[in-house]
């Protein structure tokens, strides 16, 4: 512990965004450049290096967090950048898009504002990537094995990279034409730049790794097949299908589940696009869900141009502080959230529950007709009296996943079972009902944060290892019985 009066001294202090007229005008992080540098240290410093750190508990990757929180504040990043990376894989991934479950954990969280971890963690690794202190870990031989991995996204590079450095020959498999799954097409370039992505791929093909991007397996490749060529295979393929509205009017032209939306925009910035296909352009935009995913699409609407953008969340609005019973540190607390997207405009609506769309005589839609809702008898119920439409042009459904992919045909090639909740059942060491076949990820864990998808793929990592060999080094950070810490 490097300053013990640290967390006495100094209060705490994010990363400033740009300011809001500047950054709807491009797609660029909203972060200022550089300004988390000048004043990370002290902000390290605030870490108390607790005897039990129970940010450990919030972090499924086991992050060993007072360590490279000493070393940041005294700007050893070189040895900062070796901690960080014996537990995580991608920190500039992390450190941008998780929620960080880290920081409600912190135990300076009890009665102050916790450690800015996230930002500790992101300016580490923008460090080591500026030294040079990031290189290939080319594998010292060769197991002579063979690994597939379905699915590019960061459970899929994870065990990628994991089994690539154990000597395994590792091929991934990626369905869409480029390679980080909902990384590259889910998350807006305003969150995550893709160069991010882009030099992380050049290090794992430097180290071994293989990418077959436009191939996906049970459609252009039978999944019997692919198994044949293998020692092991790795599926890691998301939970991809979308949580439906069954309501009146969901037909009309201009309702789209937000990861038909969201890719769109991506692409333009790939240069794949002039122009996306669907648009926000003058539009009265509505997106249905309160989650990140949501906030993508306001955070998206805004820089399209959008005429009005309205985001709707059937649950009641949450509190701006942790309830200290029905949310007690250290778990995960559900709180009303401000991200860059909400900064930037549009209006939330809580506790309402579209009824029906209505739309115009070629077919678009034009307004979505709702009505507000409450508990009772610990059900939700339309409060009569409250239905009301408002202006929608454009309609994203932002409400989250319900299990893999199982129209593909990767589910019956393989002949997998699947547990009670849709997701591919495993085994204690992520193996599935077919020997040789591993899950990892939403795939097997259902619906989940950026850190569970690494922590599973590099435990799913271990277990292919040890299947192959007998025996295995590899780090397993959980098991896929481990969940989040909640009430």
């Amino acid at each position: 512990m490097a300053d013990p009066k640290g967390f006495l001294n100094h209060g705490r202090e994010v990363a400033r965004t740009r300011p809001v007229d500047e950054r709807v005008k491009d797609w660029n992080e909203v972060y200022v450049p550089g300004s988390l540098l000048p004043i990370i240290s002290k902000q390290a410093s605030r870490c108390m290096d607790c005897g039990i750190p129970f940010c450990h508990n919030g972090c499924p990757l086991g992050n060993l967090i007072p360590e490279w929180n000493d070393y940041a504040y005294r700007e050893d990043w070189s040895a900062a950048s070796e901690r960080l990376h014996a537990t995580n894989n991608f920190p500039e991934f992390t450190g941008r898009l998780c929620p960080a479950p880290c920081e409600s954990a912190c135990v300076l969280g009890i009665n102050q504002p916790p450690v800015t971890i996230k930002n500790v963690e992101v300016s580490i690794i923008d460090k080591a990537w500026e030294t040079g202190d990031v290189a290939p870990r080319i594998p010292e031989r060769l197991s002579g094995k063979t690994v597939a991995v379905i699915g590019s996204g960061p459970a899929g590079l994870a065990a990628a990279q994991q089994l690539t450095r154990a000597g395994h020959t590792v091929a991934v498999y990626e369905r869409a034409d480029r390679v980080g799954g909902l990384l590259r097409y889910g998350i807006p370039e305003f969150k995550m730049e893709k160069r991010h992505i882009n030099r992380r791929i050049e290090q794992m093909r430097a180290e071994g790794t293989r990418f077959r991007t436009g191939v996906e397996i049970g459609r252009d490749l039978k999944a019997t097949d692919l198994k044949k060529r293998y020692d092991a295979v790795v599926i890691a393929a998301g939970s991809t299908t979308a949580r439906d509205l069954p309501v009146p009017g969901r037909e009309l032209n201009g309702i789209h589940q937000a990861m038909e939306y969201l890719p769109l925009a991506n692409k333009v910035q790939e240069g794949d696009y002039v122009a996306p296909p669907i648009t926000a352009e003058g539009k009265h935009v509505v997106v249905i869900g309160g989650g990140d995913t949501g906030a993508d699409c306001v955070g998206t609407a805004h820089r399209q141009g959008a005429a009005s953008v309205t985001q709707l969340e059937i649950m009641p609005r949450p509190g701006e502080e942790r309830d200290a019973v029905r949310q007690p540190w250290p778990t995960f607390p559900m709180l009303y959230k401000v991200t860059s997207a909400h900064e930037e405009g549009g209006e939330r609506v809580y506790a309402v529950s579209t009824t029906h769309f209505e739309g115009d005589e070629d077919g678009n839609v034009q307004w979505l007709h709702m009505s507000e809702v409450e508990f009772v008898d610990g059900k939700l119920t339309s409060k009569p009296g409250t239905e009301r439409k408002i202006p929608a042009q454009l309609v994203t459904l932002a409400m989250g996943f319900t299990g893999t992919d199982k129209d593909n045909g990767l589910v019956d090639q393989f002949g997998l079972e699947l547990d009670e909740r849709g997701n591919i059942a495993r085994d204690a060491d992520f193996q599935t009902n077919v020997p040789g076949v591993f899950v990892a990820g939403d795939a097997g864990r259902g619906q989940s944060l950026i850190v569970w998808a690494i922590a599973e793929g590099r435990s799913a990592a271990r277990g292919a290892d040890r299947f192959l060999t007998g025996a295995s080094d590899l780090p397993a950070p959980i098991r896929p019985t481990d969940r989040a810490l909640a009430v």
